[in-house]
């Protein structure tokens, strides 16, 4: 028997479902907006359902409202005809994929849906299958050929129907200006999270900083940098970032300072500073980058015609570690 060429048979498998997913555009049409209001405006949850393929595609879309801050879970529909349609409230909106529309088990909580003026999506393939008759927003998803041999397992199929769930998510985040900041609230874990973290989470504020006057003598700075444990003191003018002095700078000029000279005349002048909107990521490049352990971090908004910064915090490498950016 002849070895078949199998990256062939696959690539000929993605350019068949490829060129099918491109019959997505059918969908986005007044249906299409009426759906991602009617959600945008759900005072309950989303419950996601479907069986068999189906009900994996409804589990994965419910994830992923959840990930943007639409509450939402994914409901069995066999399981729910046997006491769990109870989970469903007058204020939930019910998102039924089956792409055939007929499935037996969805009848029952499609009579539940309707008996209690449950608003419901239906998103088929049929125009005449039960789902998309009994459903109030009914989304029609365009006949595919299936990238098997058999053109009989679902495979484009499914990708359609996960293609229209991803669609109206991302249509929903734009409806409700989701941002990062919010994407972050969501997940504070893991490497997204870990991605998402900015200056202004991982630095350390307040009394933990060490900050002195441009007037005060190196002494005094000396046992601040001591106290405050950093290696360092911000030096500040009239409550301006106006320089830094590091243990290394103490240390090089020892030799030529008595106890009563003003931290200035030792202080590095312009040091590094990053925006308290800097990624976190990015701050611990820039200390790669620059062979340094800390940066300054400032408030944006807050500098002066005159480019002075007030300060806000520290980034020190040691925190970055420890909150696990890398």
């Amino acid at each position: 028997m002849k070895n078949k060429n199998y990256i062939r048979i696959a690539k000929n498998a993605a350019k068949l479902q490829i060129r099918e997913l491109r019959k997505i555009n059918k969908v986005f049409n007044k249906d299409f907006i009426s759906a991602v209001n009617l959600i945008s405006n759900c005072k309950g949850k989303v419950i996601a359902a479907g069986i068999g393929k189906s009900g994996l595609i409804a589990r994965k879309i419910s994830a992923t409202l959840s990930s943007v801050g639409i509450s939402s879970f994914y409901l069995n529909p066999g399981e729910a005809n046997h006491g769990d349609l109870g989970q469903i409230d007058k204020r939930d909106i019910l998102l039924v994929f089956s792409y055939s529309g007929n499935t037996a088990e969805i009848i029952n909580m499609l009579k539940y849906a309707n008996r209690f003026n449950i608003k419901t999506i239906g998103v088929a393939a049929k125009k005449n299958s039960v789902l998309i008759k009994a459903s109030d927003i009914k989304i029609l998803l365009p006949h595919v050929i299936e990238s098997d041999p058999t053109e009989m397992v679902p495979t484009t199929s499914t990708s359609i129907s996960l293609l229209f769930g991803d669609c109206l998510a991302i249509a929903l985040m734009h409806k409700l200006n989701f941002s990062k900041e919010r994407f972050k609230l969501y997940h504070p874990g893991g490497n997204i999270g870990k991605t998402l973290m900015l200056a202004k989470d991982v630095m350390i504020t307040g009394n933990k900083v060490p900050i002195v006057d441009h007037k005060k003598n190196i002494d005094y700075a000396i046992r601040e940098m001591n106290r405050k444990k950093l290696g360092l003191v911000v030096v500040t003018k009239k409550n301006y970032i106006c320089g830094i002095l590091t243990d290394g700078d103490a240390r090089r000029s020892i030799k030529e300072y008595s106890k009563n000279h003003r931290v200035e005349k030792f202080m590095t002048k312009n040091p590094l500073m990053i925006s308290q909107e800097t990624s976190a990521s990015k701050a611990l490049s820039i200390m790669n980058e620059k062979e340094v352990t800390s940066l300054l971090v400032f408030d944006r908004k807050r500098v002066t015609k005159k480019k002075l910064a007030k300060l806000k915090g520290i980034v020190h490498i040691h925190y970055l570690l420890q909150y696990g950016i890398k």
